[in-house]
């Protein structure tokens, strides 16, 4: 049973699988509608530098993007950067790149900064940022190669070539955040808001 009161559905500006599980498994009613915008151009023309803050644009441009579509309904953007000491990463292109990945983030702390924004109408009404600290243990070449095999092509589908509520459990050691930050999705903070805009039941 939804617990969403909106006069409309909620839109999620992502067709991210652990997004839409996160949102649906909290009783929202919404629907995924993905925001066509080019992440990396967007980024390379900010000026940006710090993982956080290009989580938070990249969020509030794609919540902005929808919500031009969709008048008078909330729309949630929601972004997620890897970065490893000043070095930041993308999505694997392949199972190369994938090792290669794996081989730098395997016995290193990376961080992971999770952005939500909230936008109607063209304005943008919340956003907020979190971060957790992802120790990976360390991974002989043979590792990687065993866990690429296993993991196919799902390790293409998010940074770091990993899925932590999937296969990608076997590569750490240490945890430190919240399990929504690391799925990509600050939800705690974006229920707070919900419920300050009389948007929920609960």
């Amino acid at each position: 049973m939804s617990i969403w009161r909106g006069p409309q559905k909620l839109i999620l500006a992502s067709q991210s699988r652990a997004r839409k599980m996160l949102l649906e498994n909290a009783g929202l009613d919404f629907e995924a509608l993905p925001a066509d915008i080019d992440e990396r151009a967007v980024q390379k023309n900010s000026g940006l530098a710090a993982p956080g803050e290009i989580a938070l644009l990249l969020a509030r441009e794609k919540a902005l993007f929808v919500s031009r579509q969709r008048p008078g309904q909330y729309v949630v953007g929601a972004d997620q950067t890897l970065a490893l000491g000043q070095r930041m990463f993308s999505k694997p292109a392949g199972r190369t790149q994938a090792a290669e990945q794996l081989s730098l983030l395997a016995g290193q702390t990376h961080e992971l900064h999770s952005a939500v924004s909230v936008a109607r109408d063209g304005k943008i009404l919340f956003g907020d940022v979190s971060v957790a600290r992802m120790t990976m243990r360390r991974l002989a070449a043979g590792e990687i190669e065993s866990y690429l095999d296993h993991a196919g092509e799902a390790v293409t589908t998010s940074v770091g070539a990993y899925q932590l509520e999937g296969l990608g459990v076997h590569l750490f050691e240490r945890i430190e955040g919240d399990h929504f930050t690391i799925l990509g999705l600050p939800l705690l903070s974006l229920l707070a808001f919900l419920r300050a805009e009389k948007l929920l039941a609960v």
